[in-house]
This record gives C-alpha cells, sequence and structure tokens, in this order.
C-alpha cells in the first residue's frame, strides 16, 4: 500500500510537470512526430502505473487531442497532489518550529488557522498531516490511476493503426521466417555435402575398387568391404542427426511430454518440470516448442552457472505457454551469440512472442507464447 501511494503521488507530481511542459512545448508538440512521440511516452508511463503493457505510437491528431486533454486533466490532478503533499510537509515544520517563524509570519494549518502556540501546533499539526496522509494514502493513487486510464483510452490505437501495426509486426516476421528458413535450408546442404554426401563417395570408392580386386586379391576386398560397411553406418548416423533437427523423431515417437522429460534427464542442471495437460498440438508448435526448451537449457548449462532450472509449460486459450526459469548469474545478452535471437525467430514464425528477464545476478526467465489454434 505504501508503494501504491509512492507511485500514485510521483506520478500526479509527473503529470503536473509535464503538464506544464506541454503549454510550453505546445507549439513543437503541433509536428506529428514530436506530439506522437510524446504521447506515446506517457501511454507507456500509464502503462507502468497500471501494469499492463502499452507500446506503439498513437496517431498525429490523437496525440495532439490527448496533450489538450492531458493539459486540462493532469494540471488540476499534478496541482492537488501537490498541495496535499506540501501541506503535509507545512505541518511536519509548523508542529516543531511553529516558534521560530516571526509572530506575523507564523505558518497556518487548514488554510485559516494559524499556529501561536504548542497546543495548536501538536493538535492541528497531528491531524493536517493525518487527514492528509490518509488522502496521500487512498486518494491520490485513485487519481493517478484515473488519469492513467485516460490517457490509455484517449491513446488507445484505432483499429487502422492497429492494422496497420500488425501488417508491420507480420512483414518483419515474414522477413525473419525466410532468412530463418534460408540458413537452416544451408545448414542442412552443408550437412549433407560435407557429411553424408563425402561419406557416401567413399563407399563407392572402396565398394569399385572391392570389384576391381575381386578376382586377383579376395584379402584386399574383405578390408575394402569391411570398410565400406563402417563408412554405411558411420553416413546413417550423420543422416540421422540431419534429420533429427528438422524433426525431432522422440515427438513422434513419445509426444512432447516424453521429449521433455528425456531432454530434462540429460542436462547436467537439475530441472523440474510442471507440465499442464496440453491436448493435442500442430507438429510445427510441438518441434518449436522442443526447440525452444533445447536451445534454453543448452544456455543454461553453458552461460548461466546454474544449480536448478524449473519448466512450466500450460496451455490456455489455444495458447502454448513455456517458461524457463534458472538460478544462475543472469545478465543475458542476446548479441553474444546465446542463441535466443535463434528462438526469436522460430517463435516469431509461428505468430508467437518471446520475453526475456534476465537482471545481473539472477534469476533468468525466459517466458514465451506460441498461438496453436490452427
Amino acid at each position: 500500500m505504501r508503494d501504491r501511494a509512492f507511485s500514485g503521488s510521483a506520478y500526479l507530481l509527473g503529470t503536473l510537470a509535464t503538464a506544464v511542459g506541454t503549454v510550453l512545448a505546445l507549439p513543437v508538440l503541433l509536428a506529428p512526430t514530436a506530439a506522437r512521440d510524446w504521447a506515446a511516452w506517457h501511454r507507456r508511463r500509464a502503462g507502468r502505473l497500471l501494469g499492463v503493457p502499452a507500446d506503439g505510437r498513437p496517431g498525429g491528431r490523437r496525440a495532439l487531442a490527448w496533450a489538450l486533454a492531458h493539459v486540462a486533466v493532469g494540471f488540476p490532478l499534478g496541482l492537488a497532489a501537490l498541495l496535499c503533499l506540501g501541506n503535509i510537509l507545512v505541518a511536519a515544520v509548523a508542529m516543531p518550529l511553529w516558534w521560530a517563524f516571526p509572530a506575523g509570519e507564523r505558518p497556518t494549518l487548514f488554510v485559516e488557522v494559524q499556529v501561536g502556540d504548542w497546543g495548536t501546533a501538536l493538535v492541528g499539526g497531528s491531524l493536517q498531516i493525518a487527514v492528509l496522509g490518509a488522502a496521500a494514502r487512498w486518494v491520490l493513487p485513485a487519481l493517478a490511476r484515473l488519469h492513467a486510464r485516460l490517457s490509455l483510452a484517449l491513446l488507445a490505437p484505432s483499429a487502422r493503426e492497429r492494422l496497420t501495426e500488425r501488417v508491420d509486426v507480420l512483414t518483419r516476421s515474414r522477413v525473419g521466417v525466410v532468412d530463418a528458413h534460408g540458413a537452416e535450408l544451408r545448414r542442412i546442404e552443408r550437412d549433407l555435402h560435407d557429411g553424408t554426401q563425402a561419406r557416401l563417395v567413399t563407399i563407392a570408392m572402396q565398394l569399385g575398387m572391392a570389384r576391381e580386386s575381386l578376382a586377383d586379391d579376395p584379402d584386399t576386398v574383405a578390408v575394402l568391404l569391411r570398410q565400406a560397411h563402417e563408412t554405411a553406418e558411420e553416413a546413417m548416423v550423420e543422416l540421422r542427426t540431419v534429420l533429427q533437427t528438422i524433426y525431432p523423431p522422440i515427438l513422434a515417437d513419445r509426444g512432447l511430454d516424453g521429449a521433455l522429460t528425456a531432454l530434462a534427464a540429460r542436462s547436467s542442471v537439475p530441472v523440474r518440470i510442471e507440465l499442464a495437460e496440453l491436448g493435442a498440438l500442430p507438429a510445427a508448435v510441438e518441434a518449436v516448442a522442443y526447440y525452444v526448451i533445447a536451445e534454453a537449457l543448452t544456455n543454461v548449462t553453458k552461460h548461466a552457472a546454474a544449480t536448478r532450472v524449473a519448466l512450466r509449460i500450460e496451455r490456455a486459450d489455444d495458447v502454448l505457454s513455456i517458461e524457463v526459469t534458472d538460478d544462475g548469474r543472469g545478465g543475458a545478452d542476446e548479441t553474444r551469440g546465446t542463441g535466443i535471437s535463434g528462438i526469436r525467430r522460430r517463435v516469431a514464425a509461428l505468430d508467437g512472442a518471446v520475453r526475456l528477464d534476465s537482471p545481473p545476478g539472477g534469476p533468468t526467465t525466459l517466458a514465451v507464447r506460441i498461438p496453436c489454434a490452427w
């Protein structure tokens, strides 16, 4: 409750300051770009107070209309917070120090009551602090939330803006999918060319040499056939490895729950799994979920210095939610090759979302949401 009172008071004082700033900067805010940036900052600020996501930039006309409403509503609300907190400070100073002021300049309580003796200072000061403190604790947070809701309502994107933003997101995700698909094809081609194909060429050469030596040197033929057999087995192993990166066979054999149990068993860091009833999932969703969790556990092993991992998977409203949390050192950096960018690309291909929370010192939480109503 104390934190809520502080955040509400701070929000309203900031609202007063930004309302004054809006008036002073009104000529600048007539520019659509400046108005959208200013409104988007306030939208995120209101979203943080209410604990709701509020990204994106509103349209220029809506941003300008909000700026006028912000001045009309934010100025009196912020002024009320300033007067409330200021008079608490006045009472706190008047109680012990009223006598130090000149007789005609002593502080007043409740606007009209001048402090001229200890009784007035102690009783009136205590009463003013109690009344205004209660207002700061309960009324100011309510006023702050009222202003935040008004800001979000006025700055909410229109259906057209939401559609435009959605198209932009899908365009970016499509580019990422195409790039990821191209990279995946190049990787598969490289693995097949450098591994399986090279093994098959070796087998062909060994069998050709064996055919030429069949009549003259049976012992050499036996050696060549043994080598060809071993090379064929190696080629099969490499080919199986390549196929596993496309769609892990364990998913087809044991399902996602069995595959995750196998991943946890192979992890060098103890993994606790919370797996709700998922129902039937599309194969693409299962494959991406398996890849995300496998990559996350690999990151924990390589980078986190963790002692335990909590893995939670559930399905609600046709959305598959995955959370991987470790107690490691935190500070995960996507730019240092931790595999998070690959996770983002795969999840974006299914119109999903990825959130990484990894403060220095830990813990690290990777949260993934994947739509699965196909």
